[in-house]
């Protein structure tokens, strides 16, 4: 519990602070210029320093704040960036608060709340390491980063497959802000805004708040109990502020507060509504009801609050040292009706269609307490560049499971790491920069039960590895880059223990270790009217963490396959027409195999599945089936997306705007293992605005819809009861007020 009472006072004194400077501040219009006849360069800090993204020799893609907030205009949450960026996806069967990412093919679809994952989520330079943390609502943000590959020399472990970066936009001197008003259908709302600026007249403290506020109403009837408009809704508050203050030319600090509150609905399970043989959605499906006799209508609700500290000095013109301390508190739960129908096989009535017995699940997170600190130092010499650090990681959370057939069960998780690292870019010539890196981790994970229904021995699992990276960026001309990289990284050993609850023990998985290799290029062509980013790539995992979930007992139990391959490409396109029309296009293509001849799993405990992966023990009361050449859960084969945007000038700095995104998932298998029923074939989802923008976007109103054709999309499945699975979101349409001032 290290800093907690220190962090919490500096949260409520720092937000008192940045409140009350804010306040005297008086708005004043200024004007938003855009230049429209060049693609804007687009600056990343992939690398932890700034750069320009064509020069980065790392499969980047890069998306602005403005684009992100239309992602969002509904009320949705962190998952709307999936299939939006090349080989990204994102899912949860637990809501809004336990997003599971995959990148290039590699993730983990472990539904436990201690989790780990292979895509890491950096907020303001810190670490989101838990599910929970990772559910952190997005506003106010300046730009996000997805960084493909093994990213373990610069941010850890735990980055096989890439990481996704948010950052949110600084204080600055000038006075800025905006606020953003929208309504829309099933009650929805979403308001955000945010004001900052200088605090005093040396304009050596500055400071920025910002704020979200989503709802919608409860639009899904409960057909069992009779309730209309039972479940379905959330609220969703969240508040940044942040305080900077440049103490001398040499030294600056910049404190970062933030905390949420949801009250909601969990994931909507819903009976049977895949029928044997196929995977198309049946009659049982309907999309405003379900039949729900036990979960209470699915409610969740989390808590966050945390803070992070950076302190930056300028040792001399090119030498700075960075201190990063942070520390985020948590805590949520979640109820659901799991096998999604009512009744029981032994009851004289059920539905929809076969429940063989009732099943609801309580899972929560007590007291997480993320505790991280990062000391860096970094030098920008002539024709080079280095950098490198210590790092900590201490973390401790309870799980609780409270099944419906036994009381409550308790995991206590607890996670020590650190680490150090370096790396180097020099500038072989002028026209070729090598960059290479390497960082040591030593992890040690542990877990100790109570309350467990049968006795159970506390578990710990350690590891030390060294990852590391090597890169080279060749200036074939100046509007035309290439690059090649290779990487290794790893994801730490894992402790499951939801099991416990269930009359079983815990499992333990092994680190997975990842060597990767790509070649790829950076084009701006057209007079800087287009760039195109493209990568090839290849990736071997051995010893390949993956969850056994289902069969007969429903277990929940971590495996290691001895190895998992990748190959694909990404292509980032952005065409700026002419003045008035851009059009953006991203693809991914993912081919992915689990390689293991020894790997059994059990399939659906329901029976009522297809299982198409062979039964070498027939026997076997479990019917375990080999999953040998499977691709990867969550693997979309394919994803695209395709982003348009026009404008009508119509003088005077006025215009009308109509935009459109297109979001692609080809052909996915949802479970480790192969079943007719557990795949989802092509997908799509469409999103469009139009509106009015004056004043070079000092203000603007606009209409929006979010999935505007309504497409009925599996998401996921739950396959040891019934063929119950879960949907997305539906078409959310409505009307946005924004208005902006200042830079």
């Amino acid at each position: 519990m290290r800093c907690k009472n220190t962090t919490i006072a500096r949260l409520l004194l720092s937000s008192a602070v940045v409140a009350s400077g804010l306040a005297a501040i008086t708005a004043a219009p200024a004007v938003l210029a855009q230049d429209r006849t060049i693609l804007e360069e687009i600056t990343v800090t992939a690398q932890r320093r700034e750069e320009n993204l064509q020069e980065v020799p790392i499969s980047v893609s890069a998306v602005s704040g403005e684009r992100l907030a239309a992602m969002f205009e509904g009320g949705e949450d962190i998952r709307a960036i999936a299939n939006r960026i090349p080989s990204l996806y994102a899912e949860s069967s637990n809501g809004r608060l336990a997003p599971r990412f995959y990148m290039r093919g590699l993730g983990n679809d472990d539904f436990d709340l201690a989790a780990s994952q292979s895509v890491s989520i950096i907020m303001d330079e810190v670490v989101q390491e838990n599910v929970l943390l990772k559910s952190f609502p997005l506003f106010d943000i300046q730009r996000v980063e997805v960084l493909r590959g093994p990213q373990g020399t610069l941010f850890g472990r735990n980055t096989p497959a890439g990481i996704v970066k948010f950052d949110s936009r600084k204080p600055s001197e000038e006075m800025s802000g905006y606020a953003r008003a929208t309504v829309g259908t099933y009650g929805t709302t979403n308001i955000e805004g945010a004001l900052g600026g200088s605090l005093n007249t040396s304009n050596t403290v500055t400071g920025r708040l910002s704020i979200m506020s989503q709802h919608r109403d409860d639009w899904i009837d409960n057909g069992f109990t009779g309730e209309d408009d039972a479940l379905g809704g959330f609220d969703e508050f969240a508040w940044r502020a942040q305080l900077n203050w440049d103490v001398s030319d040499d030294f600056s600090a910049l404190l970062n507060v933030h905390g949420r509150n949801n009250d909601g609905t969990a994931s909507i399970f819903r009976a049977n509504i895949l029928t044997t043989g196929s995977n198309d959605l049946n009659q049982n499906y309907i999309r405003d009801r379900v039949f729900f006799d036990e979960g209470d209508n699915n409610p969740q609700q989390a808590d966050g609050l945390g803070g992070s500290l950076t302190l930056s000095w300028s040792l001399d013109d090119s030498l700075t040292l960075t201190s990063i301390t942070a520390h985020e508190q948590a805590s949520s739960f979640s109820l659901g009706d799991i096998d999604g129908g009512f009744g029981a096989a032994f009851l004289p009535f059920m539905g929809p269609g076969f429940i063989p017995f009732p099943s609801q699940t309580k899972d929560a997170i007590d007291n997480l307490d993320q505790f991280t600190q990062e000391l860096r130092l970094a030098k920008d010499g002539d024709g080079y560049f280095w950098q490198a650090g210590i790092y900590l990681f201490d973390s401790e959370f309870a799980v609780t499971t409270t099944p419906f057939f036994v009381a409550p069960s308790t995991a206590i998780h607890s996670n020590e790491a650190w680490a150090v690292f370096g790396q180097v870019s020099y500038d072989v010539s002028d026209a070729l920069t090598i960059t290479g890196g390497v960082r040591y981790t030593d992890d040690q994970k542990d877990l100790v039960a109570q309350n467990s229904p049968i006795p159970v021995s506390p578990v710990s699992v350690s590891d030390d590895q060294t990852s590391w990276d090597l890169s080279g960026l060749f200036v074939v001309n100046d509007n035309f880059n290439v690059f090649a990289r290779i990487a290794n990284g790893f994801r730490a050993p894992t402790i499951q223990g939801r099991d416990i609850a269930f009359f079983g023990q815990p499992s333990v998985a092994i680190s997975e270790t990842i060597v990767s290799a790509e070649v790829g290029f950076k084009a701006t062509v057209a007079n800087d009217r287009v760039r195109i980013n493209g990568s090839i790539y290849t990736y071997t995992v051995d010893d390949m963490q993956l969850t056994a979930v289902g069969g007969a007992t429903n277990a929940i139990q971590l495996v290691n396959a001895k190895e998992g391959k990748g190959t694909g490409f990404d292509v980032d396109v952005e065409w700026l027409i002419n003045e008035s029309l851009f059009v953006g296009v991203g693809l991914g293509y993912n081919d992915t195999e689990i390689n293991d001849p020894n790997l059994l799993v059990a399939p659906c405990g329901s029976g009522q599945c297809t299982v198409l992966d062979p039964d070498p023990t027939p026997a076997d009361a479990n019917n375990f089936v080999l999953v040998d050449g499977n691709r990867f859960p969550k693997a979309p084969e394919f994803m695209g997306n395709v982003v348009l945007e026009y404008t009508n000038n119509l003088g005077d700095s006025n215009e009308l705007f109509f935009n459109l995104d297109y979001a692609y998932q080809g052909d996915t298998q949802i479970l480790l293992y192969d079943a007719v029923e557990f795949r989802t074939d092509e997908q799509f989802e469409l999103g469009v605005r139009a509106g009015y923008r004056h004043n070079d976007g000092q203000w603007e109103v606009a209409v929006y819809s979010r999935n505007l054709t309504d497409e009925e999309n599996l998401k996921g499945v739950v396959d040891f009861n019934n063929l119950t699975g879960f949907d997305n979101d539906p078409r959310i349409s409505g009307l946005t007020l924004n208005i902006n001032f200042g830079e």
